[in-house]
């Protein structure tokens, strides 16, 4: 029986600065350093990682309740050198716009949100948590 705590991604270089993320599953997300490269840097997927995950575990719930009208939700940061030297991010926000149509199952997917944001935030969401409560990364050499 597999391990179905496991998580694997692989990342395969596809020119100077340009990569090919690829999940078990097949997907696929092109990664690039920035500038001009109109790619997903990391820093970009980190906040879509953060993002995504708690958009994903709102919307599973209060679209139960009512169907949007809107859904939009924003991951921002700021990436500073901090007195190590060393780049990181500060800042980390996820902003939702989200709306209802008018009548009982909007009012009641509206009045959901805000809990259902907190319970994302507090408990659910793998990515935010992990970024909060902080985990070690190892580095190895094959």
């Amino acid at each position: 029986m597999a391990d179905e705590t496991f998580r694997s991604i692989e990342i395969e270089r596809t020119s100077v600065g340009k990569y090919t993320a690829r999940n078990v599953r097949g997907g696929e997300i092109s990664v690039g350093q920035g500038g001009d490269d109109p790619n997903f840097t990391p820093v970009e997927l980190l906040l879509t990682a953060i993002a995504g995950c708690t958009a994903i575990d709102v919307d599973l719930v209060v679209s139960r309740r009512g169907e949007p009208v809107e859904f939009r939700v924003r991951g921002t940061g700021d990436k500073i050198r901090d007195e190590t030297g060393g780049n990181r991010m500060t800042n980390l926000a996820v902003e939702f716009t989200v709306s209802f149509p008018e009548g009982p199952a909007g009012d009641a997917a509206r009045e959901m949100l805000p809990r259902l944001v907190k319970m994302s935030h507090d408990r659910l969401c793998t990515v935010s948590r992990t970024v909060e409560l902080g985990s070690e990364v190892t580095t190895t050499i094959d």
